[in-house]
């Protein structure tokens, strides 16, 4: 488990955009806003912030997200937060902190899913392209991480669940 762990549960601000890198690999991305609302105890009133998110996903994740969520949806993001840094043309040097999602989920407290659809697995038992490692990116190098549903001979492992 990794120190660096997250949970945001708001609405999509935009219908992912699912791309594919150079050597095939699926990324989508999308956005998240999230509400908070309290009482001003001096005033009583109510009182709002929205706080966006920009969400990355990968693999068959970023698929699946691709396939499942759309703008205005309420959804549960569960991942880590990583920090790119670039360069504009002008010079200007630039940042932000955005969400490497490990699970994406609709929020069913306000809503009902129709039905679950579970994927077929695909080659390696769960990694992808017949390759038995789980890539969340490339800041994430070859590490290991929960999603990674078979070792590099395509044995599940332990936790795998058994359907």
């Amino acid at each position: 488990m990794t120190d660096n762990a997250t949970i945001i549960v708001g609405n999509c601000t935009r219908d992912p955009e699912l791309r594919f890198t150079p050597n095939g690999h699926a990324v989508a991305n999308f956005g998240v806003a999230v509400n908070r609302r309290w009482q001003n105890r001096q005033t009583q009133e109510w009182e709002e912030a929205t706080s966006f998110f920009d969400v990355t996903c990968w693999q068959q994740l970023a698929e699946n997200v691709a396939e499942s969520i759309q703008k205005g949806a309420r959804v549960i993001v569960t991942g880590r937060l990583d920090q790119r840094s670039w360069e504009t043309d002008n010079g200007d040097k630039r940042s932000k902190v955005e969400i490497i999602a490990d699970d994406v989920a609709p929020s069913l407290r306000w809503a009902t899913v129709p039905e679950v659809v579970k994927n077929p697995r695909r080659d390696g038992g769960g990694g992808f392209a017949g390759e038995g490692q789980y890539d969340s990116g490339p800041s994430q190098g070859s590490a290991r991480k929960a999603g990674n549903y078979s070792d590099d001979a395509g044995t599940p492992l332990p936790d795998d669940e058994p359907f």
